[in-house]
This record gives C-alpha cells, structure tokens and sequence, in this order.
C-alpha cells in the first residue's frame, strides 16, 4: 500500500480528521505525526494533497422543530409497555411517564449526519445520551433529567450547523 493510501485509509478510520481536512483547520505535520501511517513529511504531503481532492465542508441548517419531554424511561418491550412508545430497539423501548429520562425530540429535515452533529455535540458538552436515533424526519435523545436544557440547547445547535 502506498503512503498516500495508507493515510487516506487512516483518515477514514478517524472521522473527526475528516471533518477537520474538509473544514481546513488540520495541522498536517502534527497529524502526520499522529497517524504514525509512515514517515512523517511523506504523509503530511499526502494529507495536502487527500485535502484537495474532499469537497469543502459546508455545514447546513437542518431546520427541525426541537422540543423536550420529561419523565421518559427505558422499558423491557417485552413487559407490554404502555402506548406512545418514542422509540424501540433491541427489545428496549423510550416510552413516556415511565421514569425520570428527558427526551429530546427534532422533527424535520434530520437524517443520519444531523445524529452524528448531535452526538458529538452532545460529547463535547460531555451529556452521555442513553439513547439516540433517527428516523424518518424525527430524531431523539434521551438524557439524563437534570442535562435536559443543556441538552435542548446542544441539540438546537448542532442541527443549526449539520456537515454536508
């Protein structure tokens, strides 16, 4: 495999360097240096050059409605869980007046990269959701009660500016 592969296939294994080679704010000696994907001046001229060839990030609103409920919980599916279930998966499902969770619900223009912006954004605000997905227009976290505003407000933020 040859350098500029080798730090291509790199990049890809560590998403975060992605972004940050689309948005142009990569330090590629010290990245050369981190990827540790051969001698450091040959990788640091492949990433210049896998930088000029990536679309620049441009970064959208995704133009959702963002509202809080309180008082959700994680139930067993298989209790026969009350109904207005927000979420199912692997046999857990997010259903309200169930517990002392707070669910942060996005419906609109929300897809896969706007829960990646979220989750991230959610981490850099260290919020650990105990769920999350999205589907068909609708996305939802769930978080701990007290993290809920700070929560909301990550949430809108992140959906202000989705990587596109």
């Amino acid at each position: 495999m040859s350098t500029a592969e080798a730090t291509r296939e790199a990049v890809r294994e560590r998403p975060f360097l992605l972004l940050a080679l689309r948005a142009g704010v990569l330090n590629y000696t010290a990245t050369a240096e981190f990827l540790d994907a051969g001698e450091t001046e040959p990788v640091a001229t492949a990433l210049r050059r896998f930088a000029d060839d990536l679309p620049t990030l441009a970064p959208r609103d995704a133009e959702a409605r963002v509202r809080m409920e309180s008082g959700v919980g994680l139930v067993d599916a298989t209790d026969g869980a009350p109904t207005g279930t927000l979420l199912a998966v692997g046999g857990v499902e997010v259903v309200p007046d169930a517990g002392s969770l707070t669910a942060v619900i996005a419906t609109g223009d929300v897809g896969p990269s706007a829960l990646g912006a979220v989750c991230a954004r959610l981490d850099a605000e260290d919020i650990d959701a105990e769920a999350a997905a999205v589907a068909d227009g609708t996305l939802l976290v769930v978080v701990g009660r007290r993290a809920g505003v700070t929560a909301l407000r990550a949430v809108e933020d992140a959906l202000s500016r989705v990587p596109q």
